[in-house]
């Protein structure tokens, strides 16, 4: 008898840790600093009150970890194809398909009520735009037709700022505008580079990625622009007084480090860097995170 529940909560545990994984929880926390940043300048550089954030961020991290779900879910056949994402519950069949889709209809729809009534009905919008444009527009209608869905993506990805911008301030500002178009820029580069690693797994799965459908100089030289077009972009917050010189010199050094890194990949003979990708990621979080203290 102990040995049978013994097995079973080895299959509870099992299961819950594969939901996890699907609704992919390092998204889900980019997300949330992302939506910090937005929060903080929406609120004037004060913290509001803690359950105003509390509620806030159970909403968008169950909008987001359900989107990705339900990313997930759609993508479950070509993520067979890839080595990276065969072993994905989903794609390995650990979990029911049904199932999952279910849990995270659950979870984005319930989220976004939620999120209406504990926050306020615009930044349920908000968040209810940027699920449709990532899963209804980007994967179930581009990812696999257009090398151009990346650039979408961007777009859709972008909006945690604008989120916390508006669970504060019911509108959206300047600064939310700002913090969007420094999003939208910078996950062009993140994304180019995951890309070219995984390149021959995508044309496995027939997804025409920009290295797939244009090659890698091609996608290494829209790197090398994305990164400088990053540059002024990043220094708007300084530009329009949302930030001071603290950011402004923290800007220019982490966007001077990113052009470096993305010259030297440009230049180079290799065929992908994962050193670009992994920056890419400390770059937005200090960039956000400095953006933050000068404001204190």
């Amino acid at each position: 008898m102990s040995h049978s529940i013994a097995e079973q909560q080895v299959r509870v545990r099992s299961a819950i840790a594969d939901y996890v994984s699907l609704s992919k929880p390092g998204i889900v926390g980019l997300t949330l600093v992302a939506a910090l940043t937005g929060i903080y300048f929406g609120n004037h550089g004060v913290m509001p009150h803690w359950h105003l954030i509390g509620w806030t961020f159970l909403t968008l991290g169950l909008a987001t970890a359900g989107s990705c779900m339900l990313n997930n879910h759609y993508d479950r056949d070509i993520d067979q194809l890839m080595k990276r994402t065969s072993n994905r519950a989903l794609a390995a069949g650990a979990v029911s398909a049904n199932r999952v889709l279910y849990v995270s209809l659950i979870l984005t729809v319930g989220s976004l009520a939620l999120m209406a009534w504990a926050v306020n009905p615009l930044t349920a919008v908000v968040t209810g735009v940027g699920v449709v444009g990532y899963v209804g527009v980007y994967t179930m209608w581009m990812k696999r037709r257009t090398p151009w869905a990346n650039q979408f993506g961007g777009i859709a990805g972008a909006v945690p700022p604008m989120v916390g911008y508006a669970a504060v301030t019911n509108e959206l500002g300047a600064a939310a505008w700002i913090l969007f178009a420094i999003m939208v820029v910078w996950q062009q580069p993140h994304a180019l580079s995951l890309a070219l690693k995984y390149r021959g797994d995508y044309a496995r799965a027939k997804v025409p990625v920009i290295p797939v459908a244009c090659g890698v100089y091609a996608t290494k030289l829209r790197i090398l622009l994305y990164t400088i077009a990053l540059i002024p972009v990043a220094m708007t917050p300084w530009y329009f007084d949302i930030a001071g010189s603290i950011y402004l010199a923290a800007s220019v050094i982490l966007s001077a480090i990113f052009l470096f890194m993305a010259v030297r990949f440009y230049r180079s003979e290799r065929d992908c860097d994962m050193r670009v990708f992994a920056y890419s990621i400390v770059y937005l979080i200090l960039l956000f995170g400095t953006m933050v203290i000068d404001s204190i």
